[in-house]
Parts: structure tokens; sequence; C-alpha cells
């Protein structure tokens, strides 16, 4: 039924004249126009662990000093205008129809990586208080994008322990404290490669304690996958 309604969608968007999402020029078919797609910044070169610049294929200081739980992490674009745009109107303003800009950029980037594809796709789940306020989960609408994409099964392999402010809303020191514990992990993971999708990784501390959560259920090798990585203040 999901391939149905995407073939839908896609023939709609062929029938009717589309405007880009972001400066509103005729976009044919597809949500961005093509030098508006061409603008976004795009992450070059990272270290290969956490995603923030660093020479080709090589780590940054601080993940040579202090690994993330995660062994790999895929992000698309670098989290500033207009990908912000993008990113707060399919979140926060309910578009759902750009995470399928969102999940290409993704998906391109994960057919540049080097390494072995997961056995499974699991999404970062919301509390399910967030989710119903919301409607929908943001990194699910990805998740299932990117996975048929790569032809691996998406499961629901992460549940949230309890309830905890909204990230965004806290400093950067207290994010780690805020997410400590907050995931529990499914034994349908253990001994599966597998690669954990939300849109963004501002610190990394959500995607870490997910990960943490994923590893004492079992998993073999972890990766997260994201559309874009913010980065840190001083850059």
């Amino acid at each position: 039924m999901q391939h149905v309604g995407a073939a839908a969608a896609h023939g709609l968007r062929r029938l009717l004249p589309q405007n880009c999402a972001l400066c509103g020029a005729a976009s044919s078919d597809s949500l961005l126009c093509v030098p508006c797609g061409a603008s976004l910044p795009v992450v070059v070169t990272a270290c290969r662990l956490c995603a923030l610049p660093a020479p080709p294929g090589s780590m940054c200081s601080n993940c040579r000093v202090r690994p993330p739980p995660f062994d790999a992490t895929v992000a698309a674009w670098v989290y500033a205008f207009p990908v912000d745009r993008l990113v707060h109107a399919f979140k926060y303003g309910g578009q759902l129809a750009l995470a399928e800009p969102l999940a290409a950029a993704l998906i391109g980037a994960i057919a540049r990586r080097a390494r072995p594809p997961p056995d499974v796709v699991v999404a970062l789940p919301l509390s399910p208080a967030r989710q119903r306020e919301r409607g929908f989960n943001q990194a699910s609408e990805i998740a299932g994008r990117v996975a048929r994409a790569i032809g691996r099964p998406l499961v629901p392999g992460l549940a949230r322990a309890r309830e905890s402010p909204p990230q965004a809303a806290l400093a950067w020191a207290e994010r780690t404290r805020n997410v400590r514990g907050a995931f529990l992990a499914s034994p349908v993971l253990a001994g599966r490669r597998i690669a954990i999708v939300d849109d963004v990784m501002t610190t990394g501390a959500t995607l870490a304690a997910a990960a943490r959560a994923t590893r004492r259920a079992g998993a073999l090798d972890v990766e997260a996958w994201v559309v874009a990585r913010t980065l840190p203040p001083a850059a």
C-alpha cells in the first residue's frame, strides 16, 4: 500500500504543476527546483563516526578521545539555511510531502558510503504523547522511504522508555542528561547490523542514547543516518 500511495502521489505531481518549496518557482514534478536543490549545503568531508568536519576518511579529535556508541554516521546536508526551513516546514508545519526530498538526499548520501549495508533500518521513536501532538513521527516518514530504497526492512526496534523535554529547548550541555536511559530496544535487534534514522543530529546525544540501548539488546553494528548535521557553535 505504501508503494501504491507513493506511485499515486508521483503521478499526481506529474499531472499538476509543482512549485518549489523554497523559492516558489516552477519545479516540474519535484518539490524542489533544480537550482535550489543544487544550492543546499552538502556534507562533503566529515568524521566517519560523527559526521562533523574532518579530513576524508579520518576521525575528528573528539571521536578519537571519546568515540560515540555508533560505528558510523551518514549525513546528507549541513543543518543551515535553507535546509533548516525545509526541516522545520516538514517537522512542525505538517508538510509531509517534504519527506520525499529529505529522504532522497539521505538515500544519495547512503549510496556514497563505503560500509556494507545494514540488516535492518530503525526509526528513532517519539514519545507517545509527542507523536499524538504532532500526528506523525518525522523519523519514521524518512526511514520508511530509505528502507524501501535500499531494500532493507524497517523494524520497530526502539521505543521511548520515558517522557523527556524536547532537546531543542535545552542547552547543548544538558542534552545528554535529558536522554540518558530514554530508550528501550527490542531483542529483534540482537545479532544484527542496524541503521537508526532521524531527521537532524545536533549534539548527537539522542542518537547516542538510542545506540546504547541497541547495543544492550545485542546489535552488532550501529550506524546513525540523518538528513542534516548541525555544526557546533564554534563552526
